[in-house]
């Protein structure tokens, strides 16, 4: 693995990434690529990078997980913003970083991402043509959760408290920066905060299973109302052409990537397109449990490997 920090012409601050080899790496061959995005809140450390990322690179990828502006090891202040916009323009700048590189092939680079970050990749891939193949896995419309759940399906109140609040910013005031999640289990059970997404995501993120000092899920409040206004599918039946895999567990949580995921394959213009639905498994299990990865891994690789 090699870590590299990408700096663009037309950015302030550099994307922090790892790229990570195929077995007996050889800089003089050129490999297909896949770019890996992170879910909302994560960082390239957890499951785009230490799961799918190596998992993709010992079958002769070479694996690029970068973390997103604003967050990670990336530069980008202030911190924890969650700009939709400015994430999908991200995909754009680590493409242009591969095509530097003379062992990637630059017609066989591919895009996957996870949970928010599958909505994003899918959006990236609509007007990011050096993009040939999109894979997902529990991937979410990140805009579409926060007109829902994630403002309290008040979407028009929730606007008017985020532009109360960067006011308030502007003025002098300290940011308020959300915690997304319990700090425990325990704590999650206490509140009952038993929905099995939201449960799940506590039991991922605030113990040793997934936990990393990046990882933090946490969200500038006065910086969301971009994503409000988003919608990652926006045009897929026009832009969105590459062949495309979605795969999803069939335990359905309050995040919609079952839901999502239907409407996506749906949508999309791809020709060639798929919805892989792993039975008894849930959003979180995708992330790393060994099993449901193994399924997912045992669709997405030949998927890459026939269209990359």
């Amino acid at each position: 693995m090699e870590s590299v920090n990408i700096k663009s012409t037309n950015m302030y601050w550099h994307i922090a990434a790892d790229l990570h080899f195929p077995p007996e790496f050889d800089p003089k061959k050129q490999y297909p690529t896949i770019i890996s995005a992170h879910p909302i809140g994560s960082c390239k450390e957890q499951t785009s990078g230490n799961v799918y990322g190596q998992a993709l690179a010992k079958e002769g990828f070479v694996v690029i997980a970068f973390d997103r502006s604003f967050q990670g090891a990336s530069g980008g202040e202030p911190r924890s913003i969650e700009d939709p916009t400015l994430s999908v323009e991200d995909f754009r700048h680590v493409a242009d970083h591969l095509v530097t590189l003379p062992y990637v092939d630059e017609n066989r680079i591919g895009v996957l991402g996870i949970c928010g970050g599958g909505g994003y990749a899918i959006n990236a891939a609509m007007t990011e043509r050096r993009i040939k193949a999109v894979g997902t896995v529990t991937g979410a419309n990140y805009g579409r959760l926060m007109r829902e759940g994630f403002s309290g399906y008040n979407p028009i109140g929730a606007l008017e408290a985020m532009a109360k609040q960067r006011t308030a910013e502007a003025r002098g005031e300290p940011l308020r920066i959300d915690d997304l999640l319990p700090p425990s289990p325990e704590e999650a059970k206490k509140r009952g905060l038993t929905e099995i997404d939201l449960y799940e995501a506590t039991e991922y993120y605030r113990t040793p299973r997934g936990q990393k000092p990046n990882g933090l899920n946490r969200s500038l409040y006065s910086h969301q109302a971009a994503a409000v206004g988003w919608d990652a599918f926006h045009l897929a039946e026009v832009l969105l052409t590459q062949p495309l895999m979605v795969v999803v567990g069939d335990k359905v949580g309050a995040f919609g990537a079952y839901r999502d995921g239907c409407e996506i394959v749906g949508r999309a213009a791809s020709k060639k397109k798929e919805l892989v639905v792993l039975q008894g498994w849930s959003h979180y299990d995708l992330y790393d449990k060994p099993e449901p990865v193994a399924k997912a891994l045992s669709k997405l690789i030949p998927f890459y490997k026939e269209n990359l």
